[in-house]
């Protein structure tokens, strides 16, 4: 797998993360990570905090890192829809994880945050109408996203952080 940044490779890394979805429904791709995560966390057991290597990141840093993207995005939705063209923050995906200290966290805490927003995230595109999806922030890294772009971004991204898990729980049990 080659790195794509998201800072300096904004568009490659949509395309990426658009890739990961194709033509699969987002609102299903997302429906399903939270009990992907679930099996995940309990496949993994007591490497859970392991990392494959140094500079990466263990499952529950990963659980983390979903948790505070859907945080992230939860905000970017609601500004899309209720602001004209707003600006739309980016965030240091390395400084969070490490700041707010998702390797010692309890993966349960994280996936409760990320199930409590994914369902009302979910639930605001449910009642959105193709005008809302239409609608576009204005992001400082990557430029015009919309809702609609915005919302396959992350179910894009569940596939990729879900895949990466089970890269990592892969290399971390192969080390041992």
């Amino acid at each position: 797998m080659t790195f794509v940044d998201p800072v300096t490779q904004g568009n490659e890394y949509q395309r990426m993360l658009l890739s990961y979805l194709g033509d699969d429904d987002p609102a299903e791709v997302q429906q399903a990570a939270a009990e992907r995560w679930h099996a995940l966390l309990g496949e993994a057991g007591a490497d859970l905090r392991k990392r494959p290597a140094d500079g990466e990141w263990s499952i529950v840093e990963l659980l983390g890192h979903a948790a505070d993207a859907e945080l992230v995005a939860s905000g970017r939705y609601r500004w899309i829809l209720a602001h004209d063209r707003p600006a739309l923050m980016p965030y240091d995906q390395d400084l969070w994880a490490t700041s707010l200290g998702h390797r010692d966290t309890d993966a349960s805490e994280l996936l409760d945050l990320f199930e409590s927003l994914r369902r009302a995230n979910l639930a605001l595109w449910a009642r959105s109408t193709p005008e809302q999806r239409a609608r576009v922030g204005m992001h400082q890294e990557r430029g015009p996203e919309s809702y609609d772009l915005t919302f396959r971004l992350i179910a894009g991204h569940d596939r990729f952080h879900l895949e990466q898990a089970h890269r990592t729980l892969e290399q971390v049990r192969a080390a041992t």
